[in-house]
C-alpha cells in the first residue's frame, strides 16, 4: 500500500508541475496580453484532482486521520482552478486577471499543502 501511496504522491507532484509550469511558460505572454491556457495546465489540474482524491481515500482506508478542513480548502481552490482552465482553454487570449488567478491559486494550494499541518 505504501508503494501505491508514494506513486500517487509522485503523480500529484507531476500534476502540480504541469499546471504551474504551464502557467510560468506563459507569464511573459501574460504581460503582453497574449497568454493562453495550454493543454498541460488542464491535464495537470485533472491529474491533481484524481490523485488527490485517491490519496485521501487511501489514507482514510488505512485508518489515518485526515484534516478535512485542509483537504476541503485545497479541493475548493482546485475546483476554481480547474473551472477557469477548462472554460478558458479554447480562447486565443486570456485576460491577465483570470490567468494570474490560476497561478496565484496554484501557488496558494502548494503552500497550503506544505505549511498547513
Amino acid at each position: 500500500m505504501d508503494v501505491l501511496i508514494h506513486a500517487l504522491v509522485g503523480l500529484h507532484i507531476i500534476g502540480i508541475a504541469c499546471l504551474l509550469g504551464g502557467f510560468l511558460t506563459q507569464t511573459k505572454a501574460m504581460g503582453r496580453g497574449e497568454a493562453r491556457m495550454v493543454p498541460a495546465m488542464l491535464h495537470g489540474a485533472l491529474t491533481m484532482l484524481v490523485t488527490g482524491v485517491a490519496l485521501v481515500g487511501l489514507h482514510q482506508a488505512q485508518g489515518h486521520t485526515v484534516n478535512t478542513v485542509k483537504i476541503g480548502v485545497k479541493l475548493a481552490l482546485l475546483v476554481v482552478i480547474l473551472g477557469l482552465v477548462y472554460v478558458k482553454r479554447d480562447e486565443e487570449k486570456v485576460e491577465a486577471a483570470a490567468f494570474g488567478t490560476v497561478g496565484a491559486l496554484t501557488t496558494a494550494n502548494v503552500f497550503i499543502a506544505v505549511l498547513w499541518v
